[in-house]
């Protein structure tokens, strides 16, 4: 089998979602610099292009196919690179751009919250039990700019409730975005019955939250202004297989995981790479002819 200039084998350019060389361009820098020792048996690229694997296609660790990194080294990648903070730096780098290129202030000044209850089929830390969705599992909670960019990814327990989830979320806005002012969320972070959350982010945060409530007298799905941004990135990182449940026995991972994802998202916009739907005919046909704001 014949290698490329980078190191791959031919046969992993056959995989969806390998770097281009475009998006190898933008990464290749981001990355940390190697330290002193025994040169690399393998190249980051193709280091990046087994985890990419594996977070698209949801497939084991220990299934990676042959003509990819062994999966011992990849993994030892991901690994080490969860713990040192990297993933999340990189990804925090592209966003910055995209916003950038968007002609937007790489400091956003609002921001859409939600949760999403997902299934865990491994055991691990923090595994709870959701009670209003009826499932054992986790819960990501992800804070959002209003293109729908990740900024916040907190992984936790599926017992706990959104309004304590939301607190552990908005505790880091003073450390990594104290630009942002405001902050929609739905109703089921603040109502009637408690409340108390929008005084404690005023009164410690200084910041507004928003209530975007759904009409009681709509049936079935509803367009709701601001929210649909946050469950559009929560459709965007689901069509990643391994995202589709909770499949890691650590929530450092899971929240890795999510970085890798929309990381990959964005690499895709900056290099002008179209991502096609199966059915996007049909979204087409049923999309609304008025376009909502963001």
């Amino acid at each position: 089998m014949t290698t490329t200039e980078d190191g791959r084998d031919d046969g992993c350019l056959l995989y969806s979602g390998v770097l281009t060389d475009q998006q190898w361009q933008l990464i290749e820098p981001l990355l940390p610099v190697p330290r002193r020792g025994r040169p690399r048996i393998h190249s980051l690229r193709r280091v990046l292009d087994t985890i990419w694997y594996v977070l698209r296609t949801g497939c084991a660790w220990r299934l990676v196919p042959n003509d990819l990194v062994p999966w011992h080294a990849a993994y030892r990648c991901f690994r080490s690179w969860t713990r040192q903070g990297v993933w999340a730096d990189i990804h925090d780098a592209l966003r910055d751009q995209v916003r950038t290129a968007a002609g937007r202030n790489p400091a956003p000044t609002a921001a859409v919250l939600d949760s999403q209850t997902v299934q865990s089929s491994e055991g691990g830390e923090q595994i709870g039990w959701d009670q209003g969705k009826k499932t054992r599992g986790r819960k990501r909670h992800l804070l959002v700019d209003s293109n729908g960019l990740l900024l916040i990814c907190y992984v936790h327990s599926a017992a706990v409730n959104d309004r304590t989830g939301a607190k552990l979320v908005l505790g880091w806005l003073d450390e990594q975005y104290p630009s942002i002012e405001l902050i929609w969320l739905d109703g089921g972070y603040a109502n009637t019955v408690d409340d108390h959350l929008i005084g404690w982010a005023d009164q410690h945060l200084g910041v507004k939250l928003e209530v975007i409530k759904r009409s009681d007298d709509v049936k079935g799905f509803q367009v709701l202004p601001r929210r649909w941004v946050v469950e559009r990135t929560l459709g965007w990182i689901g069509r990643c297989r391994r995202l589709a449940r909770d499949f890691e026995r650590l929530t450092a991972h899971a929240e890795a995981m999510v970085h890798i994802a929309m990381t990959g998202l964005m690499l895709r916009r900056l290099t002008g790479q179209e991502t096609h739907y199966r059915n996007n005919n049909r979204r087409r046909a049923t999309q609304p002819t008025s376009s909502i704001p963001e």
